[in-house]
């Protein structure tokens, strides 16, 4: 077991895809940050649990970042302007084909965007690294694409109808024991019977406008408050990036954190302290601005048709 997971020539494709993501954005005069992966803080995103380190002795904890986000966010708070982050986050339990618990995001942020020309930047992005043959995206809505798959409208539709879906489309699998929130029965239908079928060979799919439920940060639609700007990028049925047009509003994103933090509880999860030093930054005052994050490990996955994550890591989760 102490040998490489990926071999040697993959390693080297490896670099070559760190070197030429790190000159799009020079060329583009967007600043490399470096932010610390410890944190005093953590997410409470009900479907992400964070790794705890405590000092020798019972001594200070802290928390293993998920993603640079919130502290990326702080320095944009404090006028960095446009940045960039290739950084090594850590989630607890996600391993599988797709999944390791320790695995490598690349995150920027673009001052004055709206999402939309992000998800543009995002396919000049992947053509650039060889990924796609046109630097266009094709988008589609939320919506749209679940009323078309799936005939149910998933912004109007009850909880119990999605839950009944769910169990009519999965006949095999007790679902009841799940206990799932709405955006949990939502993201059971979309993974299970939409995503597989999104991104084709040399093409990939932006999802936008997601229900206002699944909002995470992403600030929602000043026209129509139901859904949100949060889009996520697909590629041959695998989600590759996740995006919004940020929220900005300091009093809604505590609200939101603490409606998360109460259902971790009443679901018994880990209880994590909620970023105050985020909070702060909201309050002082966050510019306008547009931010996704790209799986790097996923992306070298698919540009050398790799059928394991392990594949592409120089030490997988069970070598490390």
């Amino acid at each position: 077991m102490w040998q490489p997971s990926a071999d040697i020539a993959r390693l080297r494709q490896r670099a070559r895809l760190l070197h030429s993501l790190r000159q799009f954005f020079a060329e583009r005069e967007v600043m490399e940050v470096d932010t610390p992966a410890l944190s005093q803080f953590a997410t409470v995103d009900p479907h992400i649990d964070s790794f705890v380190v405590t000092a020798p002795g019972g001594g200070e904890r802290r928390y293993l970042h998920t993603s640079p986000e919130f502290a990326m966010k702080r320095l944009l708070a404090a006028g960095s302007g446009d940045i960039y982050q290739l950084s090594h986050v850590f989630r607890v339990g996600e391993s599988g084909r797709y999944h390791n618990s320790e695995f490598m995001l690349l995150e920027w942020y673009r001052t004055g965007w709206h999402y939309r020309q992000l998800i543009d930047e995002v396919g000049e992005l992947l053509q650039r690294v060889g990924l796609v043959a046109l630097a266009t995206v094709d988008t589609l809505d939320y919506r749209q694409l679940f009323m078309a798959k799936l005939t149910i409208d998933p912004v109007a539709a009850t909880d119990q109808e999605l839950q009944q879906l769910a169990e009519a489309l999965s006949p095999k699998i007790d679902l009841t024991a799940l206990r799932l929130s709405r955006s949990g029965w939502l993201d059971w239908l979309f993974s299970q019977h939409i995503q597989p079928q999104l991104g084709g060979e040399g093409r990939a799919v932006a999802l936008i406008r997601y229900p206002a439920s699944q909002a995470s940060l992403a600030q929602l639609e000043p026209n129509d408050s139901a859904v949100a700007q949060r889009f996520e990028i697909f590629y041959r049925g695998v989600e590759l990036a996740n995006g919004f047009g940020e929220l900005t509003d300091a009093v809604q994103q505590r609200q939101r954190f603490e409606a998360e933090w109460r259902q971790r509880r009443d679901e018994a999860k880990p209880l994590y302290p909620i970023d105050q030093h985020l909070l702060a930054a909201l309050a002082q005052g966050l510019p306008e601005c547009s931010g996704v994050a790209v799986g790097v490990d996923r992306l070298l996955m698919q540009l050398s048709e790799s059928d394991q994550i392990d594949q592409v890591l120089s030490f997988g989760w069970r070598r490390a």
